[in-house]
């Protein structure tokens, strides 16, 4: 048995079989082949395979959506006759390697060679080579799209991962995610506590633990790999008593969210998808206070269109009924990144083009997703908030395009809602500026994980100011409470999201403080209602 510790970043025990993911490039080994005919065959039967899932995918697309995406056509070409595979199938004749090393190898020196030329068509070629080849490779290598393999539940360990690789798989297959790279509050940290799995992060992950029976231990940050009898026997019993203290925590499923003393706050849920709608049902949270609507955009090659946006809202919007649903406009950048977009690289991305800043520079996208969001709102209790606001200049010119938006819904006699538009207050010009903030908003969002970060000017997911970023300094805590205080004063909501709104230790912080909501992981919802209905703030 060997253990190796990390830092838990969600707790729950967890025993099973280990997945290394290493990424499709990663799995590409090198080796000489005597039958060159024979490999050129298997590359004609996986081009062939990867043409007929893009004209699937495209028939699928135009049922749906009138019409296939645009670089459909480019893909099919590319596949078809093109330089990339005529540099491929040259490769395997001269240099008698494998098809799926010459197509890595390709792609790479493709990349390389245009990677400095500022032209939008050439950087749109490269990437569906590079996605094309993805495909190619794991149709060659029998690697499925979701990265897990087989049937079983596995505890999955990489050296990192970013949210779209989780975003792709099966999460009903996810048991545990380790990984050497990542923060307690990097999305994927975040995305995996939505999904109610235990994380492990700076943990020295080794490939030869793949195959390999494994214990993580969310609660001390701790990993086993080939566990004796009696390690096994204790996690077992470990993992019996978190079921039963869950099923006691069950039993408040549908308890108020009120102090002893009667003091009352919503308990909202933070997700990503379709498929947290159950979570949040099952541990009973008062609705949804925080839908991450860029997961929409990752792991895949094209932008979503409108008419998919309002069908995703709209059955998020029917099956929360008359229960709240805050839906975060598309926050791109930073570790969320989508290829398609051409998003330049930063040397600092957490301090670049993010968020609503995004929206305001590809307006097109943005109007389409405000424009999905109100046609969905007469299903249910829609509102919608903005993330990443610095200034009054960004508000006016996001009012004016949400007008814009529901003058031309009008003028079709497109039904919808007049629901409320909130403000994300993450960073310290928002909070400098609050007073106006509150007074054009319908309510202020707190979001505490990255307003903490750039108060204390430490990048939130540097693991060497791991045991320097403090969380609950003074200087955020005396911001946060600025925030609050201006916005009640000005007769409006504030609802918290973040990490520090599901900590037991700030929660009695904040509702002494008056705050109208806490939004947080849906397995957080159940142990947060325990604590405030076991809180008499008189007492305090």
């Amino acid at each position: 048995m060997d253990v190796y510790h990390g830092m838990g970043t969600f707790p729950g025990i967890a025993i099973g079989k280990i997945q290394y993911y290493r990424g499709y490039d990663q799995n590409i080994r090198k080796y000489t082949i005597t039958d060159t005919e024979k490999e050129l065959v298997r590359f004609q039967k996986a081009r062939k395979k990867a043409i007929e899932e893009l004209q699937e995918w495209n028939r699928k697309e135009q049922a749906e959506l009138g019409r296939g995406p645009r670089q459909m056509e480019t893909y099919i070409q590319l596949l078809e006759n093109s330089s990339f595979i005529r540099a491929i199938e040259s490769m395997v004749v001269s240099e008698k390697v494998n098809v799926s090393y010459a197509i890595a190898t390709t792609k790479d020196e493709l990349s390389t060679t245009f990677a400095k030329l500022d032209d939008a068509y050439v950087k749109s070629r490269v990437e569906s080579i590079r996605y094309l080849s993805e495909r190619l490779i794991g149709i060659l290598d029998s690697i499925s799209k979701d990265r897990i393999q087989g049937e079983d539940p596995v505890i999955l360990v990489s050296r990192e991962l970013s949210p779209a690789h989780v975003v792709e798989m099966d999460q009903k297959k996810l048991l545990a995610i380790v990984t050497k790279q990542g923060s307690p509050i990097s999305h994927t940290s975040i995305l995996a506590k939505t999904i109610n799995i235990p994380v492990l992060i700076g943990v020295s992950v080794d490939a030869e633990w793949d195959g390999c029976t494994g214990i993580v231990d969310g609660y001390n940050g701790t990993l086993y790999v080939e566990p004796d009898e009696d390690t096994l026997r204790v996690y077992r019993d470990k993992q019996q008593r978190d079921q039963k203290k869950q099923a006691e925590l069950l039993k408040l499923r549908d308890a108020k969210d009120v102090t002893k003393d009667g003091t009352k706050v919503e308990l909202l849920a933070n997700i990503a998808n379709l498929e947290d709608l159950d979570s949040v049902l099952s541990n009973g949270a008062s609705g949804i206070g925080l839908l991450r609507s860029e997961f929409q955009y990752l792991g895949r090659e094209n932008y979503p269109r409108e008419g998919e946006l309002y069908r995703v809202y709209r059955q998020v919007a029917q099956t929360m009924g008359d229960r709240k649903v805050v839906i975060r406009t598309v926050d791109l950048g930073a570790d969320k990144q989508a290829s398609y977009m051409d998003l330049p690289q930063e040397l600092n991305p957490a301090m670049g083009n993010r968020g609503i800043r995004v929206c305001l520079d590809r307006k097109k996208m943005f109007r389409a997703q405000i424009r999905a969001i109100y046609r969905a709102s007469i299903y249910g209790n829609l509102s919608i908030m903005y993330p990443m606001i610095t200034s009054m200049r960004e508000v006016e010119e996001i009012w004016k395009i949400v007008s814009e938006v529901k003058e031309s819904l009008s003028q079709r006699e497109i039904p919808y809602k007049d629901i409320p538009n909130g403000i994300m207050v993450e960073t310290p010009a928002a909070a400098m500026i609050i007073p106006e903030l509150a007074q054009k908003a319908d309510f202020i969002s707190l979001g505490t994980n990255d307003l903490t970060q750039y108060v204390l000017a430490m990048d939130a997911q540097n693991p060497q100011l791991e045991k320097k970023f403090d969380r609950h300094h003074p200087a955020v805590l005396r911001m946060m409470e600025m925030v609050i205080k201006a916005t009640h004063e000005a007769g409006k909501k504030v609802l918290v999201c973040g990490e520090l709104a599901a900590e037991k230790a700030m929660i009695p912080y904040f509702l002494k403080l008056n705050v109208d909501a806490l939004s947080m992981a849906p397995a957080c919802i159940l142990p947060a209602r325990k604590a405030v209905r076991n809180l008499d703030l008189t007492k305090m």
